[in-house]
């Protein structure tokens, strides 16, 4: 009896110094530089995930908006997680108990940007450490123990990104929305740019960690002499173009010393007169040596981008079976749905990849490209076929509207080349994939992802900006400003596009003239900063038009402002509005599910399950609608995929081998963000940013924390 009470009093002990031990930090936005959001410890299994309750919450008080956001992933090291608010301050709390540390509050608060990650970065002896966010255009270096800023890194704490691009871009609109990625001692950094014809090129760059210098530099749209550079049929492409940035994040092969880096198009977006040729390195899937940017390899996913397919989201860095071997790879996913999967080192498809024929343009001066890359394996993990079969029959009235609706554009598959008459374009501009990006399972090679499965309408107009008319007051001067940089989203007559472009018709009657200049030039959410791309005279005349000043005498303009649009450099077709496919309701035009979870395991490419995410409990159907999805997975290895993002306003945990859902919880307002899972001391924590704010639902301040009770 004695030696049976010795051994449980043991074990009672072992078991007690093993719990202490047992932590699990998430050190980047996805976990770890490999982009995989996989948890491999904790105390949540499917057996006790329904008893999750909230362990703390944490309101950064910050005053809000609306439209205001939180699309952060906080991180946690040292049992401190780090977050941002929706004002954009940075903060650090006790990862255990929610409660404040400190706030940092950038110099300049009228800076702003969509913050989906930030950076963390320490020395060897874990002494110094250090964190690295982007407010607009400047990345801040903030000591990580005291949130005071580091004085010697680049100018009194901060760098420009605008600066050190190899062109005179300091003018123009950046924003590191999504933080630098870190290796060694070095931060590899995108940035999120316009898409018009006036954006930067999105050239990839690397800073030292200690002082903010550059360090070295991807030109992603070639200077003569490099890589890609012919594949450009303008010369001076390398001076005029702009965009294939990265703008969704990175993984790295820390042992190898490879970054891997998706790219987005080139601009302006829709219509590439002034781009002719394949357009080398938008698109791309491209593989740098870490240490000095040099190139390895690369795979264009889509040729002389006409969609706005930009690679939306991280790679996953994998190890799959292929022929009976192992070998390292890296995945891709698209907005499209698809999964491209190549060899980790070499860049050769896992999966063979046909170039498919594709239809022509018809619009002037366009030269669409002939062929488009299609793996034949993963299997897609969003829908591929949208037919007047699929339209939405919630009731009769409806599918008549929405039938006619459909009949009136093309639908011919997602590479029809954009027109003056319009086309479906399925999976839409958001997706498919997103920048939330997928997670993977190590053990089992299953890739995790959600989708949005809503066709968006894709037409194009000769742009308004190009219209000749003698502007002879300063309203008149203030529309053709408009019609240049806030058409293509607003609409050509201030009427707005769906939640996300709202109307700006009597704008006068909801804002004060001087909080429509702070939007203008600081930006707001999805919309960009005007701050340096308009000057002081633009933006008297865009005031004026916008908040319907009365400018009734014939006052010349030369008294006012100094318009000066240079039509020469401006597209002669643009978008007529990102618009949804949506009935008189507000819901999909497409029948449900308009969301899902999905499974694909990466060693045979077979889609495994797919399942609604998401919810619109008004309508009572029998099944769970599925809403626009906004938010990516975790996987853990106990058995469990956690993922918010829905318009339903709820967190979730699936089954990871079903697709059943196992526990749910409302939140605040809608978790438009990815959830980060640490845990420590053996104890699991799931935490979410609700901060709401798309798709035009409440905004929210909010992050919380799951834990078992």
């Amino acid at each position: 009896m004695v030696k049976i009470i010795a051994f449980l009093l043991s074990a009672s002990i072992l078991s007690g110094c093993i719990g202490e031990t047992i932590n699990e930090e998430w050190r980047t936005f996805t976990g770890t530089n490999a982009g995989m959001r996989y948890v491999k410890q904790g105390d949540i299994t499917p057996e006790n995930v329904k008893e999750l309750t909230i362990a703390w919450e944490y309101d950064t008080g910050d005053s809000i908006g609306k439209g205001s956001t939180i699309p952060t992933t906080p991180l946690m090291v040292d049992d401190v997680l780090y977050g941002v608010s929706p004002n954009q301050h940075l903060f650090a709390l006790d990862a255990r108990t929610g409660e404040e540390q400190w706030v940092f509050k950038a110099p300049d608060p009228t800076a702003r940007g969509s913050i989906r990650s930030i950076s963390f970065w320490q020395d060897k002896s874990g002494r110094e450490k250090l964190l690295f966010y982007a407010t607009g255009p400047k990345l801040y270096a903030v000591d990580a123990t005291t949130g005071k800023i580091i004085p010697t890194f680049g100018k009194e704490g901060y760098i420009d990104l605008r600066m050190d691009m190899d062109g005179p871009y300091e003018n123009s609109w950046m924003a590191g929305n999504t933080a630098p990625i870190v290796y060694k001692d070095l931060l590899i950094m995108g940035m999120r740019l316009s898409e018009g014809a006036d954006a930067a090129p999105g050239h990839i760059r690397a800073f030292d960690v200690h002082t903010g210098k550059r360090r070295w530099i991807f030109h992603t749209i070639p200077h003569p002499g490099e890589k890609g550079y012919e594949t450009w049929e303008d010369p001076d492409a390398w001076k005029q173009g702009g965009g294939a940035n990265n703008w969704a994040g990175m993984a790295i092969d820390e042992k190898r010393g490879i970054v891997y880096i998706p790219l987005g198009s080139s601009t302006p977006d829709f219509y590439g007169k002034r781009r002719k040729g394949q357009n080398l390195f938008a698109n791309c899937l491209l593989a740098l040596d870490a240490n000095t940017g040099h190139y390895l390899w690369h795979f264009q996913t889509v040729h002389h981008d006409l969609w706005d397919r930009d690679l939306p989201a991280y790679p996953n860095l994998v190890t799959v079976k292929k022929d009976g071997k192992w070998v390292d790879a890296v995945a891709q996913i698209t907005k499209s749905g698809y999964i491209f999967l190549f060899d980790r080192v070499t860049g050769v498809p896992i999966f063979p990849i046909k170039e498919v024929s594709v239809p022509p343009s018809d619009l002037p001066d366009e030269e669409a490209w002939p062929t488009q890359p299609i793996p034949t394996l993963p299997e897609p993990f969003a829908r591929q076929h949208f037919g007047a079969e699929d339209i939405s029959d919630r009731t009769p009235a409806i599918h008549r509207e929405l039938l006619e609706e459909y009949h009136r554009y093309r639908n011919d598959g997602m590479f029809v080349p954009p027109s003056l008459q319009g086309s479906w374009l399925f999976p839409g501009f958001d997706g498919g994939g997103q920048w939330s990006g997928a997670a993977v399972d190590p053990e089992t090679q299953i890739l995790y992802v959600g989708s949005s499965e809503l066709p968006w309408r894709l037409q194009m107009i000769p742009n308004p900006a190009l219209k000749e008319e003698n502007a002879k007051t300063l309203k008149e001067q203030g529309n053709m400003v408009y019609r240049k940089t806030c058409a293509s989203c607003h609409g050509t007559g201030r009427q707005g596009i769906g939640p996300s472009f709202p109307a700006l018709q009597h704008l006068e009657d909801r804002m004060t003239v001087q909080q429509a200049k702070l939007v203008i030039e600081n930006g707001r959410n999805m919309m960009p900063a005007f701050k340096d791309v308009l000057d002081d005279g633009d933006k008297t005349a865009l005031l004026t038009y916008l908040m319907d000043l009365e400018d009734k005498e014939a006052i010349p303009k030369t008294e006012h402002a100094s318009i000066a649009i240079d039509r020469s450099s401006l597209p002669a077709y643009t978008l007529n509005g990102y618009q949804r496919f949506m009935d008189r309701d507000g819901y999909p035009g497409i029948k449900p599910p308009w969301g899902t979870l999905n499974a694909v395991n990466l060693n045979s490419g077979k889609l495994l399950w797919k399942v609604p995410l998401g919810n619109f409990a008004e309508l009572g159907t029998a099944e769970d609608t599925g809403t626009e999805v906004y938010g990516g997975p975790v996987v853990t290895k106990s058995g469990l995929i956690f993922i918010a993002g829905t318009q339903d306003e709820k967190i979730r945990a699936f089954d990871k081998k079903t697709g059943q859902v196992l526990w749910e919880h409302p939140l605040p307002a809608a978790g438009f963000a990815s959830p980060a899972v640490y845990t420590i001391d053996g104890k699991q924590f799931v935490v979410i940013a609700a901060g709401g704010g798309k798709l035009g639902m409440r905004s929210g301040t909010k992050y919380l924390a799951f834990a078992l009770p």
